[in-house]
């Protein structure tokens, strides 16, 4: 049986981690705001650069809107898969979500070359140690911006133009509620036009095929700034829940430490007591 100081020691110790998990969830729940702001701002800006996209590519339909590399299709050989995890851990099944479908992913892409372009720490941390074939990484984007996003758009686009892959996937967590993230697969390129959009009649300074090629790779940088925001939002989201639960298993914990160091306390006292009274006994 454990003695009362190391019990008291115990308590102590869960305390202090109780005071963490508490702030840590503060904190998180203060960036969450922020990014869920930026998360909501810019998916009204995607949903009309999606749809001004389908319109223009339907005033091009008669042009040589085939003639642009991001819209060719070939066959999936070779893979780009961009994988966009967290820095840091303490966030649930946040990363371990992504890890298991960047797995499954290539599971069922076997008879492909995939290629992993990995964006934060858990997931270069863990496809780095098992020998994955990756084409780069990146760290540090807690806060993304358009910046941020704008270099792995640009690589992806230049692989695809010049061959060397033959589709880009985004793998991320799509930020749908504080308890709520649902991992996300997209495919980026080959750019896929919107299809059953009604038609808006423009009127065009410059030829609709020209416009198409200018908005193509705007769209491209568009999705990978999205995934990149719907990441920081959805990883804010589920720390805090999991930090919350922390806290709460910390003070279940701390109760039941503190029943048990009374029941040792009073087993230690009867104890006393018998002791006192059998010396009185014996004398």
């Amino acid at each position: 049986m454990p003695s009362l100081i190391d019990i008291r020691r115990r308590i102590r110790s869960v305390k202090n981690t109780q005071q963490i998990t508490k702030a840590m969830k503060m904190v998180s729940a203060a960036k969450l705001r922020r990014a869920q702001d930026r998360v909501i701002a810019a998916r009204p800006y995607v949903s009309a650069l999606r749809q001004v996209l389908a319109n223009v590519a339907s005033a091009a339909a008669d042009g040589d809107e085939g003639a642009n590399p991001l819209l060719v299709r070939r066959d999936e050989r070779r893979i780009l898969l961009v994988l966009v995890t967290a820095d840091k851990g303490l966030a649930g099944a946040f990363n371990s979500n992504l890890i298991r479908g960047a797995q499954r992913f290539i599971v069922e892409h076997r008879d492909a070359a995939v290629t992993l372009e990995l964006i934060g720490r858990k997931g270069r941390d863990f496809f780095r140690k098992r020998g994955a074939r990756i084409s780069g990484d990146s760290l540090n984007f807690a806060r993304p911006s358009a910046g941020d996003a704008r270099p792995f758009a640009h690589k992806a686009m230049n692989l695809y133009r010049d061959g060397e892959t033959d589709a880009v996937y985004l793998l991320y967590n799509e930020f749908k509620s504080v308890v709520a993230q649902k991992v996300v697969l997209r495919r980026v390129l080959p750019v896929e036009i919107p299809e059953g959009a009604e038609p808006v009649s423009y009127i065009f300074e410059e030829p609709p095929e020209e416009i198409l090629h200018a908005l193509l790779p705007r769209y491209v940088e568009m999705e990978f700034f999205r995934a990149l925001l719907e990441t920081a939002a959805a990883e804010h989201a589920a720390r805090m829940t999991a930090m919350d639960a922390a806290t709460s298993n910390a003070a279940d914990m701390i109760d039941r430490l503190v029943l048990y160091m009374n029941r040792v306390r009073q087993a230690s006292i009867t104890k006393e007591i018998i002791e006192v009274v059998s010396g009185a006994a014996a004398g």
